[in-house]
């Protein structure tokens, strides 16, 4: 692993929006300032990247900005390449789908690599669901974890829930995970078949937008309220 070189350019983190509200109502000026300087830019989707990049900074050219796509489709061997703006000087973006680049994001495999090489990373300030939705829900915030995905199998979906319930119990631990949003109430009824009636479950979709939706209950209670979760970005957070 190499130390850092003042010679290379610096790979920014920069957060985006978690849906498509203004920019500047979620983000602090520093991002816009990033964008308006660095022509170098690893992105999860280019279209999406590119809709970003027009409304925080309407006046910046465009067509001469180099894209690298980086998703679960990319192969290993292509990421060294997106790093050689930065061995050569210059710094380079990295923007997410929604949120911060990096966490429950394949930008994490390229911020490897940039301490393997020796270039800064900078993370720049900016909305995370994940925290957010922890902020919001009341449980534990000194001692959590984030799970991720669970498992799309349904047998092992439901041991998934009833682990996270015992790891919960056991370390008085809030259990953080999310769904692909189609399938959000299909979890949400699993959830409460799954798990014991008084374990606490918060569901927070659509945070920062208008129709956001935060809200904690028991699961015994949950079975008697009527919500909309398909195809809204939600994080699900239990505590037992």
């Amino acid at each position: 692993m190499e130390s850092t070189n003042s010679n290379f350019g610096k790979l920014y983190l920069i957060p985006t929006t978690l849906g498509d509200n203004e920019p500047l109502e979620v983000l602090p000026l520093s991002v816009k300032q990033a964008i308006e300087k660095i022509e170098h830019y690893i992105v999860e989707n280019e279209k999406t990247a590119r809709h970003f990049i027009k409304k925080i900074s309407p006046r910046k050219s465009q067509p001469g900005l180099s894209i690298h796509v980086l998703n679960k489709y990319t192969e290993p061997e292509e990421i060294p390449l997106m790093l050689e703006a930065c061995l050569s000087g210059k710094d380079v973006g990295v923007l997410s789908e929604a949120g911060c680049p990096g966490i429950a994001d394949p930008g994490a495999d390229v911020v490897k690599l940039a301490h393997e090489k020796g270039i800064t990373p900078v993370p720049l300030v900016g909305p995370s669901s994940i925290f957010l939705a922890l902020m919001a829900s009341g449980m534990n915030g000194q001692s959590f974890a984030f799970n991720g995905y669970l498992p799309i199998d349904k047998s092992e979906r439901k041991k998934a829930i009833k682990s996270f319930e015992r790891t919960s119990t056991e370390k008085k631990q809030s259990q953080v995970f999310i769904e692909t949003p189609y399938r959000n109430d299909k979890l949400l009824i699993e959830l409460i078949k799954t798990l014991r009636p008084t374990t606490k479950l918060c569901i927070a979709c659509d945070i920062t937008l208008a129709s956001e939706f935060i809200k904690t209950l028991p699961v015994e209670q949950w079975a008697k309220e009527s919500v909309d979760l398909h195809k809204r970005p939600a994080i699900f957070i239990i505590q037992a």
